[in-house]
């Protein structure tokens, strides 16, 4: 229950971002009342990127605030003319000098430091102010259209231009399988769902996925990878080829194809099984990998690492392939996925971009308490990439970038489908959609929109089927007319 009367927030608030939203929601369950302090923009000099006028009605317009003031001078000023029961700062600032904490104690409030832990939010808790798209279509805020200068005829220009790329793909293949059952009720013998499975269908995932979206948007695709002998590498050999993907596999005798079954029943799963090794491939089967890669990669315009740490990809294979492609000055961009298993994002070094959901990254960083933008800054700082894409899954993505001042820049786009049908490979879209867009001249801000776009379209379908280009070239031109 609530015992204080108002809380007191400060900052920049170039975008209100989910992050800000979990901080807001912390101070409202312990005050009544809530005061979010807005930077003027001679207080928050280069690092302003908003005008004050348009970040005071930003937050004036949140339900979670109920009053907005303008910082524009000393802020331990404006507390001693507020009096804020409690000033709430992120957990990132707990270790470090705050001046607010001298004007606190001298009319006896206290500054308490909130956590960013995911738990703190739920999709109902952000829904308040975090916008939805409608069952009409997609929809990009028109803030960041302008603030980033985004040309939509260019950028659909630009992605009819992926059929000149060339592009190199190199990480785990997985084949994934649905299994759709009747269920058919509780066993009498112990509280078990029983079911009876009656339409089984498989579909390229992980690396194999990545590339065979790079193939079906119009780039010259290849696959390096590894599989085993068995049936379940020869279907996605075979699905590959059709799809239009060159793949050069590595043969593993010892160790099965990935493959991952999903058992489902009126739409709704209902156990997953993996049959997978997570080990690295041997010191042989690595150097097979890196020579393999050496022949590509000197021809691509884009390398792609999709790690979904299954052991494809170990330190020695990711490093000479990065020194190759920073050699022949091959744009260069990464993903590496925590799930069922645990891997390190920050491992991949010196990327054009790289893609990651907020717990990929609280992992490899070890870090469950700081803000959004100070994880995706810490990220950006640990690998030298120079363009964060934080996955939040249905909260859209923040973009931690760097702008054309060479300053970092922190945004956020909103997820554009609301009514997503199976979410499986939404990542993997997004990925491959923006380095392609990197790749053929557009900005890292374009490159977000059309991953975006293209995550979107993903979800609306069940199992992984590859975006075909004039799915995408539709959806631009639509989101282009939205805007307009």
């Amino acid at each position: 229950m609530k015992g204080l009367n108002t809380a007191f927030i400060s900052g920049n608030f170039n975008v209100v971002h989910p992050g800000h939203v979990r901080l807001f929601a912390f101070a409202k369950q312990l005050a009544a009342k809530l005061i979010i302090g807005v930077n003027s923009d001679k207080v928050g000099g280069a690092d302003i990127h908003i005008s004050q006028a348009l970040r005071l009605e930003a937050l004036k317009s949140n339900s979670w605030v109920d009053e907005v003031v303008l910082v524009d001078g000393d802020i331990n000023q404006i507390l001693l003319e507020l009096r804020p029961d409690i000033i709430v700062k992120g957990k990132e600032f707990e270790n470090r000098q705050n001046p607010e904490e001298e004007a606190a104690a001298g009319y006896g409030g206290r500054l308490i430091f909130g956590s960013a832990e995911v738990s703190l939010s739920s999709l109902e808790l952000l829904s308040r102010d975090l916008p939805t798209v409608p069952a009409s279509g997609f929809s990009v805020p028109h803030n960041y259209i302008k603030q980033h200068q985004i040309d939509y005829q260019s950028m659909i220009e630009l992605v009819q231009n992926f059929s000149g790329l060339k592009v190199c793909v190199i990480g785990d293949l997985i084949v994934d399988e649905y299994i759709t059952c009747e269920a058919l009720g509780m066993s009498q013998e112990d509280p078990t769902l029983v079911v009876s499975p009656i339409d089984k269908r498989r579909f390229v995932g992980g690396a194999g996925i990545v590339a065979a979206h790079a193939s079906a948007l119009g780039a010259n695709a290849t696959l390096i990878s590894v599989c085993g002998k068995d049936e379940v590498g020869d279907f996605a050999r075979q699905t590959l080829d059709n799809y239009g993907v060159t793949s050069k596999l590595v043969i593993d005798e010892s160790r099965p194809t990935t493959l991952k079954q999903r058992y489902r029943a009126e739409n709704k799963s209902l156990l997953r099984v993996s049959h997978l090794r997570q080990s690295s491939v041997s010191l042989p089967h690595q150097i097979e990998l890196i020579n393999q890669a050496k022949a590509v990669i000197e021809n691509s315009d884009l390398l792609v690492f999709s790690d979904f740490n299954y052991g494809c990809l170990p330190q020695r294979v990711v490093d000479s392939c990065t020194e190759l492609a920073i050699e022949e000055n091959v744009i260069r961009i990464a993903d590496s996925q925590s799930s069922s298993q645990v891997g390190d994002v920050s491992r991949f070094k010196e990327m054009t971009l790289i893609s990651a959901t907020e717990r990929e990254v609280r992992i490899s960083l070890r870090d469950k308490d700081d803000g959004l933008p100070v994880i995706a800054q810490k990220l950006a700082s640990d690998t030298q990439c120079p363009h964060i894409m934080l996955k939040l899954g249905a909260d859209g993505v923040l973009l931690h970038m760097l702008g054309n001042n060479n300053l970092m820049i922190t945004d956020r786009l909103p997820a554009l489908n609301s009514s997503p049908i199976d979410v499986a490979g939404a990542g993997d879209s997004m990925l491959i959609t923006a380095g392609l867009t990197i790749a053929a001249g557009n900005s890292a801000w374009e490159s977000a929109v059309v991953g975006s776009v293209a995550a979107a379209l993903q979800v609306g379908k069940m199992g992984n089927i590859p975006i075909k280009a004039e799915e995408l070239h539709a959806a631009l031109i639509a989101l282009g007319g939205e805007v307009a």
